[in-house]
């Protein structure tokens, strides 16, 4: 058994904030990520950020994971990283299995912060399973990680945020994106970023899904059709469109998993992106000394991540008795940046999961 102070789980933007900010407070930190490149989902963002300085607004994601992870090097040992290491288990007792260099490893932690991030959903359609439909976040690890062009024409699902980002990089990437479909009746996602692909003559279908791909051992086309108010297709509208390549982004669900395992209360939040834990002010589940960060309580955009993650590291150091020198102007920085980036109409979903997620009673 490997006796730890503090261990986070996920080196994303969130978990590395948090391993930073427990670090300048007096924390031994051990930073577990399965991947072999730190930053999480930042590495394969090429868009430049929004927001404010302090957010790194003008910085595209894989220029701020490479920021980030240079900001623990001063720690030196006081930070020990595992990459490529998974965690399979995690038990009420405090303890953490992990399976890394071909071994189970087994962990008791004092405190832990969860930033494990969140998983892609999928979509129920005919085919699906043929080579050549992708979830977003695999077509930019392909890209933007890899260099490898998924399609030379593709069809993208779905007009969040990440599905018009994902398109605009494709048409970088030499791509010609052949339609973008969204079942409801307008984009998800910011109307600057539609904007672009409009310029760029790429066609955005509302009210329509996809039904069908077409093919026999890889993706050569789809089938559309239009839906109703009720979300069902109409008879009569269905449209083929030839294609190489489906990408599907339809949304993140929270990886609440571990927490559960930990016996956290973890309620569905719809707004929040499906199960998520339990959160008091200071980002403690109802376990004590188990804190979450980033999207794996609560799917937003990695700005957030970023000084939530800040927050959890903050006050898990609090938890060991390691107070911050600067504890309260960091608290009070922290909030008023939540706030302000969860403001506006576009924020409203999120603080009404907020909300949901509330821990009404003390940690156990």
């Amino acid at each position: 058994m490997i006796e730890k102070e503090l261990v986070i789980v996920g080196a994303g933007p969130a978990g590395l904030c948090a391993a930073r900010i427990a670090a300048e407070a007096g924390c031994r930190v051990l930073l577990i990520d399965r991947s072999p490149l730190l930053g999480g989902q930042l590495i394969k963002q090429t868009h430049k950020f929004f927001g404010s300085e302090q957010q790194r607004a003008k910085t595209r994601g894989f220029r701020i994971a490479e920021a980030l992870v240079a900001d623990l090097k001063p720690f030196g040992d006081t930070v020990e990283i595992w990459q490529e290491a998974t965690v399979v288990g995690a038990y009420p007792d405090s303890v953490l299995t992990v399976w890394t260099n071909g071994e189970y490893r087994k962990i008791h932690f004092q405190s832990l912060i969860l930033a494990v991030g969140a998983g892609e959903r999928s979509l129920a359609f005919e085919n699906n399973d043929l080579p050549g439909v992708y979830g977003a976040g695999a077509v930019q690890t392909l890209m933007n990680v890899y260099g490898v062009l998924p399609g030379k024409e593709v069809v993208m699902i779905g007009s969040g945020n990440i599905g018009l980002i994902v398109c605009y990089q494709l048409i970088q990437a030499g791509a010609v994106v052949k339609a973008l479909v969204e079942a409801a009746p307008k984009i998800g996602g910011y109307k600057v970023h539609a904007s672009k692909l409009r310029r760029l003559g790429v066609p955005i279908l509302t009210r329509t899904t996809v039904v069908r791909a077409l093919g026999d051992s890889a993706v050569k086309g789809v089938v559309l059709s239009g839906l109703d108010e009720n979300w069902n297709p109409i008879p009569g509208t269905e449209s083929e469109i030839a294609c190489d390549a489906v990408c599907v982004a339809v949304g993140l669900s929270p990886l609440y998993q571990l927490a559960w395992m930990l016996g956290a209360e973890i309620p569905y939040v719809g707004e929040l992106g499906g199960m998520v834990p339990l959160l008091d002010e200071n980002r403690q589940t109802t376990v004590s000394g188990v804190f979450a960060a980033g999207d794996a309580s609560g799917v937003e955009e990695a700005s957030s991540a970023m000084v939530g993650g800040r927050l959890a590291g903050l006050h898990a150091a609090r938890f060991l008795g390691h107070l911050h020198p600067d504890h309260t102007a960091i608290d009070t920085e922290c909030r008023a940046q939540l706030s302000s980036l969860r403001g506006g109409p576009f924020g409203a979903k999120i603080r009404a999961g907020l909300k949901k997620a509330e821990v009404k009673v003390h940690a156990r």
